[in-house]
C-alpha cells in the first residue's frame, strides 16, 4: 500500500499550513518528515513513516532522520513504521533495540480497516452486508443521486454536515481553517475528492477521500440527521468503493478501527459500520519515539510521567 501521509500531495499540504517538511530517499527507503512541537521542544515526526522495503533499509532511513534532528536541533524523532521490513507483531523488539520508545499516544491508528479493489467489483460488493449491497443498488428509487467535487468551496457542504453531528454527539471535529485548507491544497490538485449525496438535488450526506499511488482513504465523513431513514451514508461509500475502482485504485482504507476485543470503546460503532463493507484489518506498530537529545528527552518523559500521576491522585481524592 502507498501511504498519502507520506506522499507528495501531503507535503505541499503541510507546506501550505505554514509547516516545514523534510522528504528524504535512499536505496529502499523514503520519508516525509514534518517539524512539530511539543513540551520537549522541537521534534520531527514521520507520519506512517518512514517507508522501507527491509529492515536495512529502516536503519538508514533511521540513520538520515537521526542526522536530519541533530541538524534542524530536534530533541527527537516520531515515527510510525507501517512499511519497514518487520510485522506489528515484531515491531516491540525490533525497535526498542533501535533505542527507539513507545509514544505517550498513538498519532495514527493502530489498526485501520482495508477493503481490497484488485478483483471483479461484484465480488467487492458480495462481501458487504445485504443491505448495503441493496442500498447502493436501490437508493435512486428514493430519488437520492450522487456526485463528486473537487471544486474547494464545496468542502462547506461537509463542513455545515460536521457541525451538526458535532453537536448532537458531542465531538470536536478539525476546524473549518484545517479542512478548508485541505480543500484548497489537494482537490484541485486531484488527491482529494469529495462525495456529496444529494436528495432531489439537495445535499444530505458527504464524505471526502485522499488519495495516493494505490490507495483511497476515507479520511471525513458526515451526513444531515433530518434524513437518517434514508442510510445515503452506505451507498455513498459504497460510490466512494467503485469510483476508486474505476480509477484503477487497489484499496480503499477505511482508516481507524477499534480492537475486535474492546466492546465499548469509543471508535466501536464506527468500527461495525466500516466492518459492514467486507474487508480485513491490518496492524501497524504503533507511534514510537526516538530520543536525539536524550537527557532532555529524558526530562520531558519524567515531567509527563509526573504530571500523569498527579491527575490520578487528584482523581482519587476527588472521589
Amino acid at each position: 500500500m502507498d501511504y498519502f501521509l507520506q506522499g507528495p500531495a501531503w507535503a505541499d499540504f503541510q507546506r501550505a499550513l505554514g509547516r516545514t517538511v523534510h522528504e528524504q530517499a535512499g536505496p529502499g527507503w523514503r520519508f516525509l518528515a514534518v517539524e512539530e512541537s511539543n513540551p520537549a521542544g522541537k521534534l520531527l515526526y514521520a507520519p506512517y513513516g518512514p517507508v522501507a522495503e527491509t529492515l536495512a533499509a529502516f536503519d538508514a532511513a533511521l540513520a538520515a532522520l537521526t542526522d536530519l534532528a541533530r541538524g534542524c536541533g530536534a530533541v527527537f524523532v516520531r515515527v510510525e513504521p507501517v512499511s519497514a521490513g518487520f510485522g506489528a507483531a515484531d515491531a516491540g523488539a525490533v525497535l526498542r533495540r533501535r533505542g527507539l520508545v513507545p509514544a505517550p499516544t498513538n498519532q495514527q491508528p493502530e489498526l485501520s480497516w482495508i477493503v481490497d479493489l484488485d478483483r471483479d467489483f461484484k465480488d467487492v460488493l458480495a462481501d458487504m452486508k445485504p443491505v448495503n449491497r441493496n442500498l447502493y443498488r436501490n437508493i435512486h428509487k428514493k430519488d437520492v443521486t450522487f456526485r463528486t467535487s473537487q471544486d474547494p468551496e464545496d468542502i462547506r457542504v461537509l463542513l455545515d454536515f460536521l457541525h451538526l453531528t458535532a453537536a448532537r454527539n458531542g465531538f470536536k471535529p478539525q476546524s473549518d481553517e484545517y479542512l478548508g485548507q485541505v480543500a484548497r491544497s489537494l482537490m484541485p490538485a486531484g488527491a482529494a475528492t469529495l462525495f456529496i449525496a444529494e436528495l432531489e438535488g439537495a445535499p444530505i450526506a458527504a464524505a471526502l477521500a485522499y488519495d495516493s499511488a494505490d490507495t483511497r482513504t476515507y479520511a471525513h465523513a458526515a451526513l444531515d440527521d433530518s434524513h437518517r431513514k434514508l442510510s445515503a451514508g452506505i451507498p455513498l461509500l459504497v460510490t466512494l468503493m467503485a469510483d476508486a475502482k474505476e480509477k484503477g485504485l487497489k484499496y480503499v482504507d477505511l482508516w481507524g478501527v477499534a480492537p475486535a476485543d474492546q466492546p465499548g470503546h469509543k471508535w466501536a460503532g464506527f468500527t461495525a459500520f466500516k466492518k459492514s463493507f467486507g474487508g480485513r484489518e491490518i496492524a501497524y506498530p504503533g507511534t514510537w519515539d526516538l530520543p536525539v537529545k536524550k537527557l532532555r528527552y529524558g526530562a520531558y518523559q519524567l515531567a509527563r510521567h509526573a504530571a500523569q500521576a498527579a491527575r490520578q491522585l487528584l482523581g482519587k481524592l476527588r472521589k
